[in-house]
């Protein structure tokens, strides 16, 4: 009897430890913890009230789909970063080094990706300025092509051969970039030659008749007809006629296979070199 009286004793003194303890426990951590998860709550609240003005900001101005999604994700991600860090400081643990690795972390990942890094600040400017869109027919970097997609990184063109042409945003956004779509018309350059024989004037006339005859060829600007250089074995006529950017090459080769067919039916010579035969 003796034993089990003591044994309850022990227990006893035991549970009124761990009470104490206990006791001890929500006393001090009771507030930072209530604390903490109300600042989580609050902040949370925040972002999401947050997340959402931007996104109407966004859909107001515009912008590209996925420049939007990018953005809304990294803004909801700092925060969300910032709100553990507010939380994590609230509970009482050194927050110091956790920043100094933070930072260090970031450092040595921006190092390693400083050309991603760089294509993405381009694809950031090229969403935000529009040099050009998805449709328009641009030169940039030696490409030429029609623009298929613009990604973060990278845009990618289809050129007139129907190849898949991938360069990095970087590049395009600090080069030179000719935008044949933006004023939506398109000079188409060819040049014929007519001997120094024939009716220069008949010549430009018949030529001009041709271009306007065309239904692709624009007629504000007018097409035009102009003597070019006078070459050593030909008169140079450049031939001008516009066009909108998906007709280009239609019209361009058109307008290289009616200057022929035009100039033969009027019987004016295209010269070409001629064999000299030797009478033996």
């Amino acid at each position: 009897m003796e034993e089990s009286a003591e044994i309850i004793v022990e227990t006893a003194g035991t549970a009124d430890l761990w009470m104490a303890k206990g006791i001890d426990f929500v006393t001090d951590y009771g507030p930072k913890i209530l604390g903490a998860i109300a600042i989580y709550l609050i902040g949370s609240w925040v972002i999401k009230k947050l997340s959402g003005a931007v996104r109407k900001v966004l859909n107001k101005g515009n912008y590209d789909a996925s420049l939007q999604r990018f953005l809304l994700n990294l803004l909801s991600w700092g925060l969300k970063i910032f709100l553990i860090i507010m939380v994590i400081s609230k509970l009482g643990v050194e927050t110091t080094s956790f920043a100094a690795i933070l930072a260090a972390a970031g450092l040595a990942v921006g190092l390693a990706l400083q050309g991603s890094l760089s294509n993405f600040a381009g694809g950031v400017l090229i969403m935000i300025f529009k040099p050009y869109k998805i449709g328009d027919l641009v030169e940039a970097q030696g490409v030429l092509g029609n623009v298929k997609e613009i990604e973060i990184f990278t845009t990618k063109l289809i050129t007139p051969q129907n190849k898949l042409a991938i360069v990095p945003n970087g590049a395009m956004a600090n080069g030179n970039i000719i935008n044949y779509t933006a004023e939506g018309k398109m000079r188409v350059d060819t040049t014929v030659g007519i001997g120094y024989g024939e009716d220069m004037k008949k010549a430009k006339e018949v030529l001009l008749e041709m271009l306007v005859a065309n239904p692709k060829v624009l007629k504000d600007p007018a097409p035009s007809v102009n003597v070019e250089a006078l070459a050593d074995s030909s008169v140079n006529l450049a031939v001008r006629p516009f066009c909108k950017p998906e007709d280009y090459w239609d019209v361009y080769f058109a307008t290289i296979e009616g200057s022929k067919l035009a100039l033969d039916k009027a019987k004016i010579e295209i010269p070409y070199p001629h064999e000299v035969q030797i009478n033996k």
